[in-house]
């Protein structure tokens, strides 16, 4: 809805940041998303684990973003972040320790995990 413009993924500004390869990038993100277009397309559930972010669980055609407490303090702040989780209880719901295993929740499919 509404008139919204996608702007292509500058991949070298991800290469800078990250300190690699331009090609590098690319063919990583180019690669992952290879393998997500495959896994969805073939009806499979998927944990996308974004390193230092939290992980995206596509299971069947449900959808949550799971976030680590870390990068969402680093994001917010900790009083901010502790702020929002008492005004809002079900944020705690989207918050994931690293120290989980991901296959514990996942019910299966495949695990990505991107570097």
């Amino acid at each position: 809805p509404g008139n919204k413009e996608l702007q292509p993924l500058k991949y070298a500004k991800v290469a800078r940041a990250t300190s690699v390869s331009r090609q590098k990038v690319e063919g990583c993100i180019r690669g992952i998303t290879s393998l997500l277009s495959h896994c969805l397309g073939k009806g499979e559930n998927i944990a996308l684990v974004l390193r230092d972010i939290g992980m995206l669980l596509i299971e069947g055609r449900r959808v949550k973003m799971r976030f680590y407490y870390n990068f969402l303090e680093r994001m917010a702040g900790k009083r901010n972040l502790e702020r929002a989780a008492f005004k809002v209880p079900q944020l705690l719901k989207t918050v994931v320790s690293q120290a989980i295993p991901i296959a514990s929740l996942t019910f299966s499919g495949r695990v990505i995990v991107f570097p």
